[in-house]
């Protein structure tokens, strides 16, 4: 019986290589949550969530050309709700979703009595981050935003009918250099 001696295999350390940059690949963090525009943001540590930084809401002041036409259309046990005072938009940042968590229940979208969302307690309440909240006026059920930046956004939108109690809606969007049209 002879032995064989089998071919060399060329290619087996290219092979080895590869495989392991795929899994390093498949271990790369991505940044995750929506908070401001993405490319071109400070990187660096960020700050336990609740933690207010000026600096986390600079990428909100800038123009841009992405603009949001909303419309209030909000219905509960038989009545239209319509909005009854400003429409506020508040930059998506870890400070702002841990406090919207905290008021509304969520960081997506909510209908939450204006009582309730009062009586919440936040991390950090006298952080003044009013500077950087747009605002707008609500006339017969819509409203819009525009010369706004790429990045996440929370719109909060005050809503009475005849004899309820005020609710206050909120709703996460995205802009990306569009137009976008948002139903409350």
């Amino acid at each position: 019986m002879s032995a064989r001696l089998s071919p060399r295999k060329p290619f087996l350390p290219l092979i080895a290589v590869a495989a392991l940059g795929v899994s390093l690949a498949a271990c790369e963090t991505t940044p995750m949550g929506g908070y401001g525009p993405g490319p071109g943001a400070g990187y660096g540590p960020r700050p336990a969530p609740g933690v207010f930084r000026a600096d986390d809401f600079t990428w909100s002041t800038a123009a841009g050309r992405a603009a949001i036409d909303g419309r209030i259309d909000y219905r509960r046990n038989g009545r239209t709700f319509d909005c009854t005072g400003s429409i506020g938009l508040t930059p998506d940042t870890p400070y702002t979703r841990a406090r919207f968590r905290t008021l509304y229940g969520a960081t997506d979208r909510a209908a939450v009595p204006e009582a309730i969302v009062r009586a919440r307690t936040v991390a950090d309440p006298n952080a003044d981050y009013r500077s950087f909240v747009r605002s707008t006026t609500c006339q017969d059920g819509r409203f819009s935003f525009s010369g706004l930046p790429d990045g996440g956004w929370f719109i909060i939108a005050p809503v009475t009918a005849n004899g309820e109690e005020r609710v206050v809606l909120m709703r996460h969007v995205e802009t990306r250099g569009g137009r976008i049209s948002v139903t409350l």
